[in-house]
């Protein structure tokens, strides 16, 4: 009995403490559907404006994209920009309500304009990680 009540306490200790917390251990991801690829992310903090989630999206959609613009929850949209067939390029939204060292999960709306057939496309995805 004195065995499982040490246990017990113990398992406590390091959850008051936080050591057992599931919030540490937060996998940072972003996703996004076949074509638009979220190749790298970074979610920092600062003050106002300068709270910003930089997002570097890839072109894999086979065609040129204009007027690319991504729209993460918490966030001001950023300017619209073009994207060409397998470019590479960061992407930020600024005004974002992020707190240091606190988690962030958010929906990325992203919307583009196919170059060849002016066509316009909205895809979601899901952003999620840790501010610095």
């Amino acid at each position: 009995g004195w065995a499982i009540l040490v246990v017990l306490v113990a398992i406590g200790a390091l959850a008051y403490f936080g050591v057992l917390s599931p919030d540490r251990f937060l996998p940072a991801k972003c996703q996004l559907p076949a074509g638009i690829a979220c190749t790298d992310f970074k979610l920092t903090s600062g003050t106002g404006a300068a709270n910003v989630v930089s997002i570097v999206l890839r072109n894999g959609l086979g065609f040129d994209t204009t007027g690319v613009t991504i729209g993460v929850s918490g966030c001001t949209a950023p300017v619209a920009t073009t994207l060409s067939n397998g470019e590479q390029k960061t992407i930020t939204a600024t005004s974002c309500s992020l707190t240091s060292g606190s988690k962030f999960s958010g929906d990325i709306n992203v919307s583009y304009t196919n170059a060849d057939t002016s066509l316009t496309h909205k895809v979601q995805g899901s952003i999620t990680g840790r501010a610095e």
